[in-house]
């Protein structure tokens, strides 16, 4: 079905490309080949994609926009494609700056065009380009006809992951349009989604990072999509667009969701999507909370309505609240229902947003506490810009969190086993290892047992590592790490040190000797052996990833050394 496929070359890792997708529908693509992380999702191996959609009847709407970085090669493309001062609609699907970057230079050679939005969205773009513009909020059912067959529906698709995100269904060429939901941080030629194999991981990851936070929001729109006559096409805001894979790729999304909200204990965190980092630092809070068995709500407090408010801190075990800015106050006025509603069997969490005039964290987690709460993790300060060792940070500290609610619960499940059965588990030995890995500022470790060689050609090891572990969000594939082989006679104090509690954000080699591999990633010196690894695949087992990874080199400091060997006497935990 595509038509034409023009790509323009202006930087090598900076490029546009144009394709017709449908009748009268065109996408441009901005593709940025080398990013390599994108907000909390600092592991991205693919670069990604920012996706706009030009639809032409009697009337023509642009869908979305792009990056600001893409400005002179956007406004290039699109001017080949047709004069902006004839398209009369700007659908705006959310209002995150990678999608609406360019919106204020649009509207200067474009002042015709009538925006398209949600209430919400429309009143978080007067604040952001500050300039008069034609408006019209659209919610769930709403249409706009644009002749020629091109009817386009609106439905309301909060937290995807945005709180003003809209879904736009064109019934004429049965395309939805849906933005960050259902997309990928993954660059490539290809246009559409034809290669699953080569996207799945990344499709899985995007997925982990932002949608797992708001599965039951997920949930949400995908019932709300049940309700369309039919979707042969999704037109997402990253990646490939989906025209192979849809029911599968969005039946993944239906099965991972219903998954994270079967869990008991709900974790709601609070934060201000229009003020500093506040969004962000939720994401990456929220990401780590759902590492484990604990389902996460999500909620803006510029947006929140009181009844809501009281409805889900009521439901939640744990409050994370984003300072909002001082002078904020519908978010102000949104503290202080979480303040009447909280219960004292409780924990709050407070970070702050870096936005230049937030709310003092500490005297709002007093009030809290002076409540009965506890504290779910000390006050994340922020300083300065967010780096990656913040948002990893923020990360350890929702995972920390939503270990302690699940503690109860862990002991119960570990009890249920049938002790013969625990028993024989246990029978099942193991080597003792300690996986290193560093990305960029980022490095983490962890003490393993579960490793074996899996392949001779490549070279490969599966190792499993559990979900709520630190060194998964640098285990992704395409990560490289290393795996040091532990020796027998020589290895307790490497195991108790890894096998101690750290601290959010805590460097896990502080007092231990080591030097860089080739793939930048530490060796300990004491190690019996070392192998440096590169993760190929992933699989899903229950509470743990089965990691599957080629070798890349090796070396033993002890030819006749012998590997430590892990003995249990139960199998239902370490």
């Amino acid at each position: 079905m595509v038509a034409t496929q023009d790509r323009i070359v202006v930087q090598p890792r900076l490029t546009i490309q144009t394709a017709d997708i449908a009748p009268n529908t065109t996408t441009i693509r901005s593709l940025d080949w080398d990013r390599d992380r994108f907000d909390i999702e600092f592991g991205l191996q693919n670069g990604t994609t920012y996706n706009s959609y030009l639809i032409r009847g009697e009337k023509v709407a642009l869908v979305d926009t792009s990056h600001a970085k893409f400005e002179a090669l956007y406004f290039e493309a699109l001017t080949g494609l047709i004069d902006p001062t004839t398209i009369d609609y700007l659908v705006i699907s959310h209002t995150e700056p990678d999608h609406s970057g360019l919106v204020a230079k649009f509207l200067a050679i474009a002042p015709q065009v009538t925006v398209v939005g949600a209430k919400v969205a429309l009143q978080f773009l007067d604040e952001l380009i500050h300039q008069p513009y034609e408006k019209m909020a659209v919610k769930s059912g709403s249409t706009l006809d644009l002749g020629g067959g091109h009817q386009l529906e609106f439905i309301n698709a909060p937290n995807l992951h945005w709180p003003d995100t809209i879904f736009t269904y064109d019934h004429g060429t049965r395309i939805l349009y849906t933005c960050d939901a259902f997309g990928m941080h993954y660059c490539s030629d290809a246009t559409f989604d034809e290669d699953l194999a080569a996207i799945e991981a990344d499709y899985r990851f995007y997925y982990e990072c932002l949608m797992a936070p708001n599965a039951r929001s997920v949930l949400g729109a995908l019932k709300r999509m049940e309700a369309l006559p039919g979707c042969d096409t999704i037109a997402v805001g990253h990646g490939p667009i989906l025209r192979h894979n849809v029911t599968e790729l969005t039946g993944r999304y239906r099965t991972w969701s219903e998954t994270k909200t079967k869990a008991e204990t709900l974790v709601a965190v609070f934060y201000s999507s229009d003020y500093g980092y506040s969004d962000r630092l939720a994401q990456a809070i929220a990401h780590g909370i759902t590492k484990t068995s604990v389902a996460v709500e999500m909620m803006d407090l510029n947006a929140a309505d009181p009844q809501e408010v009281n409805e889900l801190v009521g439901r939640s075990a744990a409050l994370i609240i984003g300072t909002p800015a001082q002078d904020n106050g519908p978010a102000i006025a949104a503290i202080s229902t979480i303040l009447s509603a909280a219960k004292t069997k409780q924990r709050i969490g407070v970070f702050e947003s870096f936005g230049g005039n937030d709310e003092p964290s500490y005297p709002l987690q007093n009030k809290f506490i002076d409540l009965g709460l506890k504290e779910a993790f000390k006050v994340i300060r922020v300083t300065d810009r967010p780096t990656e060792a913040l948002y990893q940070l923020c990360d350890e500290a929702g995972t920390d969190l939503g270990q302690a609610l699940t503690v109860k619960e862990t002991v119960k499940q570990m009890k249920s086993l049938d002790q013969d059965l625990d028993k024989a588990l246990g029978r099942l030995s193991g080597g003792l290892y300690i996986i290193t890995a560093r990305k960029g500022n980022l490095s983490s470790a962890m003490l393993a047992s579960w490793v074996a060689q899996a392949s001779f050609e490549p070279l490969g090891v599966s190792i499993a590592v559990a979900k709520d572990r630190a060194i998964e969000s640098l285990m992704q594939v395409g990560d490289r790490f290393v795996l040091n082989i532990l020796e027998e006679g020589n290895y307790s104090h490497l195991m108790r040190h890894f096998l101690k509690r750290f601290a959010p954000g805590q460097d896990r080699f502080e007092g231990i000797n080591t030097q860089p591999a080739q793939n930048g990633s530490p060796i300990l010196t004491d190690a019996l052996a070392y192998l440096e690894c590169q993760v190929m695949s992933r699989m899903d087992a229950g509470d743990h990833w089965i990691v599957y990874s080629s070798i890349d080199t090796g070396r033993v400091s002890k030819e006749n050394g012998m590997t430590a060997v892990h003995h249990r006497k139960v199998g239902n935990h370490y």
